[in-house]
């Protein structure tokens, strides 16, 4: 259950302000359908999350115990001082609504989050873990954590966050993480 938790919140503090966020607010300010773009959102991260899964679980058999420990320590570092760097979005990407609203997420969401943060973050959290389903049950919960109020409540939620705060936590997270990784302390401590 570790892997769950901890997936689950470095994954929802690490997409708040990452670009999927941000499509998820321009998602909703376009097509104002809020329950059609969470399911597109649901569907395009299990399914982006667990093609990362398997990448993660893949790495954590080819690689030597000692290989894998330095290079998701590594990883797990440089997702801290990613996590730092300020997303943008291109407002013209958006699909036409002739697709349907929740194809038009599942569409834009998926792309979006080829080579982002959180599915870089579920191939590395799943070779550390090796617990595949809990993994990516965790980045799932924590992407919808992070996007469903972003299209519920659009602009008046992104105003008022601390999103330097939470961006900071996060990336701290991360790299304590990696420094447990690092140093062997991540299978005492239950990380």
């Amino acid at each position: 259950m570790d892997a769950f938790f901890v997936s689950t919140g470095l994954t929802a503090l690490a997409e708040i302000g990452d670009r999927t966020q941000l499509l998820a607010f321009l998602l909703a300010a376009r097509y104002r359908q809020a329950p059609q773009i969470v399911l597109g959102i649901l569907l395009a991260t299990l399914l982006n999350h667990l093609l990362a899964g398997l990448v993660g679980a893949w790495l954590a058999a080819l690689l030597e115990p000692q290989i894998l420990r330095w290079l998701l320590g590594l990883s797990f570092i440089v997702m801290a001082c990613w996590i730092l760097v300020p997303d943008e979005i291109d407002h013209a990407r958006l699909p036409a609504t002739q697709m349907g609203v929740i194809t038009a997420t599942m569409v834009t969401f998926f792309l979006a989050e080829m080579g982002d943060k959180t599915q870089i973050a579920t191939v590395a959290l799943t070779a550390r873990f090796d617990a595949l389903f809990w993994v990516i049950a965790g980045t799932t919960l924590g992407m919808m954590i992070a996007n469903v109020p972003a299209v519920y409540l659009g602009d008046r939620l992104a105003h008022r966050l601390p999103i330097r705060t939470i961006q900071y936590t996060a990336a701290a997270l991360f790299a304590a993480l990696g420094l447990a990784t690092l140093a062997g302390a991540g299978r005492s401590l239950g990380l």
